[in-house]
Parts: C-alpha cells; structure tokens; sequence
C-alpha cells in the first residue's frame, strides 16, 4: 500500500499538476480545515476538485475530520506553541477520532497547503496511519 502527501504552497499550478500526472496517485484526500478560502488560490476544493479530474483523471474528497482543530491552527501560527506541542496535539487527535487506515486509502495522496511535509500535520497523518500496517510505503511528492 501507498500513500502519498502533497502540499500546494509555492508550487504553479502547471509543477502541481505534473507531479500529481506523473504519480500513481488515483484519489487526492484534502485534509485541510478551510479548503475553500481565497487564497488557496488553484487549490480551492471546488476548482481542485474540476482540474484534478480533468487533467489527472484524480478523484477529489475533502475529509475534515483529518483537519487540525481550529485552536491548533491559530496557536501556532501566532506563534503560542511550537511544532513539538502541535505533533503531541495532533497525535492526540489521531487516537481520540480513532483514524484508521482502509484499503481505499491505496495510492491516495494527502493534501495540504504547507509546501513540505517536514512541519505539516499530512505527514503527522499518514505516520500515524502507516504504524497500523507495516506494508505501507509514504511517498512525499
């Protein structure tokens, strides 16, 4: 199994969607609280979801309940915790909503803004959800 992570910041639209063509990506999982604001830009869910399709032949879902909560957010971009306090929350997350890796999520690709997943709950995600089966592969594009 493969599961696959992605960020949008700092990439064009025509480096999005060439690394996302040239993957074995089948279905992109948006794991973002707000996925349709204005600043996402060529990302907005709507818009994402029409592009994924037509140029990839990639499926588009939203799942917020992969999302930080809204207080995680805004603590650390004001800067009231660091990233060590937001893996701890977010690890915290993972086991109170009990997230569970299912066999639709092969080849699937995560997706948030942060343009590496060094400091992104995505890869937080998918960490957590590989430890539930030794035979899966993460793949940061």
């Amino acid at each position: 199994m493969k599961l696959y992570t992605i960020g949008y910041a700092g990439k064009s639209a025509r480096e999005f969607f060439t690394i996302l063509k040239n993957s074995d990506v089948k279905k992109i999982i948006d794991v973002r609280l707000y996925p349709s604001t204005k600043d996402c830009g060529f990302a907005r869910s709507k818009d994402l979801a029409f592009f994924l399709w037509v140029l990839c032949r990639i499926k588009y879902e939203h799942h917020k309940e992969f999302a930080p909560i809204p207080s995680m957010l805004k603590g650390y971009k004001e800067s009231l915790f660091g990233w060590n306090d937001i893996e701890e929350q977010y690890s915290n997350l993972c086991r109170a909503r009990k997230f569970t890796l299912t066999p639709d999520m092969d080849c699937a690709c995560f997706l948030c803004a942060e343009p590496t997943p060094e400091r992104c709950h995505r890869r937080l995600l998918v960490e957590y959800l590989a430890r539930q089966n030794p035979d899966v592969e993460i793949i940061h594009l």
